[in-house]
């Protein structure tokens, strides 16, 4: 009987995703706020429109640069779920549809 070592290459190789997903997240989330902040209140679908074209063009105005990424509707929806129930984001009274900042 033989102990193999314990597999410490694919906890890193998980630790990376993880903060790769962190990443991620949180660059949609920088990037709906920043939209949001000049829009005021914006269309869920026209801030999902948004959010990805500036993921695919790599930036959002000065001083967010980052390297262009992958980004799908899901991911974006996501994040905004999550800032809905951080209370960053509300929804407009009687148009749910329609989010304020």
């Amino acid at each position: 009987l033989r102990l193999l070592p314990q597999q410490t290459q694919l906890r890193a190789e998980t630790a990376a995703a993880t903060g790769a997903f962190e990443r991620k997240r949180n660059v949609l989330c920088c990037l709906i706020t920043r939209i949001l902040k000049a829009e005021k209140r914006l269309h869920v679908d026209n801030l999902v429109f948004r959010v990805m074209d500036a993921c695919q063009k790599g930036g959002s105005g000065p001083g967010l640069q980052f390297l262009s990424f992958c980004c799908h509707s899901v991911d974006v929806l996501s994040c905004v779920l999550r800032l809905l129930s951080q209370g960053h984001l509300r929804r407009q009274p009687g148009r749910p549809q329609v989010l304020e900042f």
